[in-house]
């Protein structure tokens, strides 16, 4: 299968990742696994899978963790441009399953070089030639600067007339929500694809999340759209709601799906697809993306997708 061509540009911080490779407490369990993780990358790597050319851009430290990240990203395809900083350390991130159906994360990115992103890493024209600029309320949250770069980043798309999605990816840990609340909705409104979990829309708005997409739509949004795990995905746009259930699968890893839905949501949008389309291709690269471990590792192809439907997986009827 192939698909139009239209370009995709992203910017974050992405850590390295050190994952337990068995249920139990990191106090006790004998083997861990070296990979990365970041939200943006995750959706530029799914993305990319799926067809859609794709640059990120970021800090790494001058350190074995900063050289994995570039090496892993441009090896799936991704155009990097990287900021190497000799004065900080690539963030880290440690996954322990303490049961099998739990997953806890430990971050360590408290002055990391990713937090120390600037506007003026994004070099001049490369948002003014993508067709979409996908960015997330994570970056914003880290430091002073991050959050210049991410506002700036959104400024230039608009004036270039580049099509803004925003994935409000709240993370209590980087900042309460009083303080986090007023600059995630700033982003929000200031986008035209709006991705957020139930409570994450709750936070924003204040509303229920249906009031929310409904006040954020009233704001100027082209489309919002309502994660809600495994029970599938909601869309308020081009004047109506679109409802797509999840599908039934038995999830090995979850860290990452909201991710993966993003990228499959956004590659069909970009490929001319229709919202109810569009909802069930993220539903499925999210439910695909939970079947191996890792944050980025399952998310599928094109061919994938196809075969994973084909083998009959039902959505969830509820």
């Amino acid at each position: 299968m192939t698909e139009p061509t239209r370009s995709v540009v992203t910017l974050g911080e992405t850590m390295a990742l050190i994952r337990a490779s068995e249920i139990g407490s990191l106090r006790h369990i004998g083997s861990l696994a070296l990979g990365i993780g970041g939200a943006e990358s995750n959706v530029a790597v799914a993305l990319r899978r799926l067809g859609v050319p794709v640059a990120w851009f970021g800090r790494v430290g001058d350190d074995p963790f900063g050289e994995r990240v570039v090496r892993e990203l441009r090896g799936e395809g991704i155009d990097v441009g990287v900021v190497v900083d000799p004065d900080a350390p690539t963030g880290l991130m440690v996954k322990e399953r303490p049961a099998a159906a739990a997953t806890a994360v430990h971050y360590y990115r408290t002055g990391s070089a990713g937090s120390r992103l600037t506007p003026g890493d994004i070099p001049p024209d490369r948002i003014e030639a993508a067709t979409l600029l996908h960015v997330t309320g994570i970056t914003p949250l880290l430091s002073e600067s991050a959050a210049g770069s991410v506002r700036d980043a959104v400024s230039r798309a608009r004036a270039a007339g580049v099509a803004v999605s925003f994935d409000v990816n709240y993370r209590a840990r980087l900042a309460g929500p009083g303080v986090a609340a007023p600059v995630l909705r700033e982003l929000a409104e200031a986008s035209d694809i709006v991705f957020g979990g139930e409570a994450e829309l709750e936070l924003i708005t204040g509303e229920d999340p249906d009031t929310a997409a409904r006040s954020l739509r009233a704001a100027g949004v082209a489309e919002v759209v309502i994660k809600r795990g495994p029970h599938g995905a909601t869309a308020h746009a081009d004047g109506g709601v679109v409802d797509s259930p999840g599908f039934v699968i038995d999830p090995l890893d979850t860290v990452g799906a909201g991710d993966a839905f993003v990228a499959g949501y956004l590659s069909a949008r970009l490929a001319g697809h229709g919202v109810a389309q569009a909802l069930r291709r993220g539903n499925a690269c999210g439910a695909m993306a939970c079947l191996g471990p890792g944050d980025w590792e399952a998310s599928p192809t094109l061919a994938d997708l196809e075969r994973f439907q084909a083998a009959g997986v039902d959505p969830v009827q509820r």
